[in-house]
């Protein structure tokens, strides 16, 4: 068995996996549009003009998986109740992440020392998900 989050980006799919490719060094192992699925899709799944956009792509991350798409029923995604969390294998490595993520984004926890972690941070990315980043202690 296994876990992966999968994240709606209402439009942003393509920007948002070419920011975590830089800002993460994450790989695209899989990107397919709404115009290159082999069947018709369902009625009121794709508004029309967004055939190009993200049907699903698939980011590797170190060793996680991050799934992710443009939602093209015109909801607004809503990135809440949860965050992703990175672990860094040194202070340099989380001072860096946390900055590139940070960009464009808002930091609603500098990186610092905690009782858990010699740094632990959090912060909004430019699309609003979640971000936890920490040094293992």
């Amino acid at each position: 068995m296994s876990l992966a989050p999968y994240l709606f980006f209402n439009g942003r799919a393509e920007e948002a996996a070419e920011f975590y490719r830089g800002a993460l060094d994450a790989k695209v192992t899989m990107l397919m549009r709404y115009s290159d699925s082999p069947e018709p899709h369902p009625p009121g799944m794709v508004q029309p003009g967004s055939e190009n956009k993200v049907m699903h792509m698939t980011l590797q991350i170190g060793d996680a998986t991050l799934n992710g798409a443009d939602d093209c029923t015109g909801a607004q995604p809503v990135f809440q109740g949860f965050s992703l969390s990175l672990t860094a294998t040194d202070e340099a490595q989380a001072q860096r992440l946390f900055a590139k993520l940070a960009d464009g984004g808002k930091v609603q926890m500098p990186l610092a020392k905690t009782f858990f972690s010699p740094l632990f941070g959090m912060l909004q990315d430019r699309f609003g998900v979640g971000w936890m980043i920490l040094v293992r202690a």
